[in-house]
């Protein structure tokens, strides 16, 4: 009797019985995405993400804003991606931008760690290159941190921000910039450049091209490999889903408006118009993509996620 009541007795403590729901675990793991250019290795670094409240910072009127966020099922404020990107060009390590590190909130920060578990060590970078000197850019280029790395900015962007006024203007972040770069003139590897419509090289495969505007010396730095070719735009984008279907829309942020809104202009035109990547500071991570002409505007044709790069 006992052995037939056994397993009614077993499936009935089973069906009674309630296990407690495992705790949820929060945060997320995207630190770093690879991208191969020709022979040069593409590496995405996320520095993580600050919340913005664009409805106030785009130049246009809020309801405009909210309207092209509501399309894209988004809201404010925008949690917005802050990205640095490496390029390996078999012969030297570039850093395009270095992130925050301190300057901003717990959510960013995170391109040395993002640079470390992608593979890579800061002893291995030879040039950092600062789009601008926004703290967003700037934030983590330590001389300490990358004791073999040049700094290299458009001689406009460093004189402008450098300058004692823009430095009092800026506060304590001001000051904390301008001791950074201090950092590495001291160390003999500040090498500021001049900017050339034609291009400034790099390193061989990377060149310096200006996009003034959002700040005095703001610039691109354009990557090619055996007819491939990527170009790291910097700040030429906040905001995608406002700013592609309408690239005259500027920002708080930009230095001289009236000069940012057609370097914008002409970067997308060109993006889409010859096919290739485009790397961007302020786009969801990792923030590779191209462009495509979709009337006034643009279509954003974020990269296709590969494990085989």
């Amino acid at each position: 009797m006992l052995k037939r009541l056994l397993p009614a007795v077993f499936a009935l403590t089973l069906a009674t019985t309630t296990f407690a729901a495992g705790p949820q675990l929060k945060g997320q793991a995207p630190g770093w995405y690879r991208l191969q250019l020709g022979d040069f290795e593409i590496t995405a670094l996320s520095d993580g993400t600050i919340d913005l409240p664009v409805d106030k910072l785009l130049q246009q009127p809020a309801a405009n804003t909210l309207r092209a966020l509501q399309h894209a099922y988004l809201g404010v404020p925008l949690e917005t991606s802050v990205n640095a990107y490496l390029v390996n060009t078999g012969s030297k390590v570039v850093l395009v931008d270095t992130g925050t590190a301190g300057l901003f909130g717990p959510t960013a920060g995170r391109v040395l760690a993002n640079l470390k578990a992608s593979g890579y060590t800061p002893e291995q970078v030879d040039e950092i290159v600062i789009t601008h000197m926004h703290g967003d850019h700037i934030g983590g280029a330590s001389s300490t941190t990358f004791p073999n790395a040049t700094l290299r900015i458009d001689k406009r962007d460093s004189d402008f921000w450098l300058s004692p006024e823009q430095v009092a203007k800026g506060g304590d972040g001001g000051k904390a910039i301008a001791e950074l770069v201090k950092g590495f003139a001291d160390a003999g590897r500040f090498k500021p450049f001049d900017g050339s419509a034609t291009g400034v090289d790099i390193v061989p495969g990377v060149k310096a091209v200006p996009a003034y505007g959002h700040t005095p010396g703001h610039s691109n730095y354009v990557a090619e490999s055996k007819g491939q070719k990527i170009v790291f735009w910097g700040d030429l984008m906040h905001v995608a889903a406002v700013q592609f279907p309408e690239p005259a829309v500027t920002v708080q942020f930009d230095s001289d408006p009236k000069a940012a809104a057609p370097a914008r202009e002409k970067a997308y035109a060109a993006a889409a118009k010859d096919g290739y990547y485009v790397a961007v500071a302020h786009v969801s991570f990792p923030g590779i993509g191209k462009l495509r002409v979709d009337g006034k505007g643009y279509d954003w044709l974020p990269v296709n996620y590969s494990t085989n790069r």
